[in-house]
């Protein structure tokens, strides 16, 4: 534990400020290396904002662990960090799977995670702050408008963890109270590339949209076979998304057009805020490089964390989240707070569909930020996506969802 000034810095000093350890866990290798290099470039982008920053009188030492994508080394990693390194706080973590992995340890120790990715939610721990959007942010506006636009029958494609069970769940209670149905639920282990059987049953098929939860490489080969398929076959097939994003699209190609995405995060909004965020990165990154929306996620974890140490006075884990809970940091994409009853982020969901140019056009947005709600508890069965928010921030108590351990 580190205790910092609450005074204001001295201009002059702020080379010789004290310093924080944060640890920074994110693949650079492996089947979704992809998004590990963009959480780390925003991580780290970021921390250099802070380091340099006048106000803060302190800075952060980044120790950066690579997991390669392997699920058991996350562990390994997170225990180094910890006994070698003495940090208290950890930003990363883009699985699930991943996090599941870290959440013992930093439990145990008593750590503090700042997760920047989008999750399935059914989890609430102490030692987690879950910075990206929870399933009220972006599976539900994703599956009422397709209730509403496009059909009632679906046909889901995922990767074989957590991830895509509790997606498909959610996914098929919302279609079955309004009458619908799951065509089918078709699973492929992380990195797999062996796609063709699944597009082709889709073609033979030919259902109304697919749900693609499928994460990293599997699902770039996927949807660059699905749309050579259809194309082929003369289909034109809706398919939905919640985790695609600006890089991804130009690592797919061409063929990542028209995918309808629900996301808190897009290049494309239109607020001061993102405009400079976008310039600094661009800046940094080149101009032909976009943000991500967790990379962008582990970039507003990083200001939350500074924010709340400041607040503090100290880098204690308890102080900080006492700190950090309702503090309202106004983003990239927005608003964002975290709810001190279940230490998620308050977030604006959206809906936009990609672009030939490797870009989102945004079609939707809700009316003002909303509190998470992780276990679904407040889910209206019934509601439309404009109903999913009210001018609060809250949502409609109804019929909720089974909630299954």
């Amino acid at each position: 534990m580190m205790a910092v000034s609450k005074a204001a810095p001295d201009r002059k000093s702020s080379m010789t400020k004290p310093s924080i350890p944060v640890g920074v866990i994110c693949s650079q290798s492996g089947p979704y290396q992809a998004m590990g290099h963009e959480i780390l470039k925003s991580a780290l982008m970021a921390i250099d904002e802070i380091n340099n920053h006048p106000d803060f009188d302190f800075s952060f030492t980044a120790h950066v662990r690579d997991p390669r994508g392997v699920i058991t080394e996350y562990h390994a990693v997170c225990d180094d960090l910890i006994r070698n390194a003495g940090v208290e706080h950890i930003i990363g973590c883009y699985t699930s799977a991943s996090r599941k992995q870290v959440l013992p340890i930093v439990e145990r120790t008593d750590r503090l995670l700042w997760y920047p990715a989008r999750y399935e939610g059914f989890e609430c721990s102490d030692n987690v702050i879950y910075v990206g959007a929870s399933p009220n942010h972006n599976v539900l506006p994703l599956v009422r408008y397709m209730l509403d636009n496009i059909s009632r029958h679906v046909f889901c494609v995922g990767s074989n963890y957590v991830w895509t069970w509790e997606t498909n769940r959610v996914t098929r209670e919302l279609v079955t109270a309004a009458q619908g149905s799951i065509l089918a639920e078709r699973l492929l282990e992380l990195g797999e590339g062996a796609v063709d059987h699944i597009v082709d049953e889709i073609v033979r098929r030919k259902p109304p949209v697919v749900f693609n939860t499928l994460v990293g490489s599997s699902s770039y080969d996927f949807i660059r076979a699905f749309h050579a398929a259809t194309a082929a076959a003369g289909l034109e097939i809706p398919m939905l998304s919640c985790s695609l994003c600006e890089p991804e699209l130009k690592i797919v190609g061409p063929a990542s057009a028209g995918c309808i995405t629900s996301s808190a995060y897009f290049e494309s909004i239109r607020l001061p805020e993102n405009r400079a965020f976008v310039q600094r990165w661009k800046t940094r990154y080149g101009e032909t490089s976009s943000p991500s929306v967790d990379g962008q996620s582990a970039y507003v974890a990083v200001y939350l964390l500074a924010r709340a140490i400041r607040r503090a006075g100290t880098s204690d884990i308890g102080e900080v989240r006492r700190a950090a809970a309702g503090y309202r940091y106004h983003s990239p994409q927005g608003p964002v707070w975290i709810d001190g009853e279940n230490n998620h982020c308050v977030l604006t969901p959206r809906l936009a569909v990609s672009n030939a140019q490797g870009q989102f056009d945004l079609f939707w947005e809700a009316e003002a930020p909303v509190r998470p709600d992780p276990y679904l508890t407040q889910l209206d069965i019934a509601a439309g996506p404009a109903r999913e928010t009210s001018r609060n921030g809250s949502s409609t108590s109804a019929a909720h969802l089974r909630v299954v351990k």
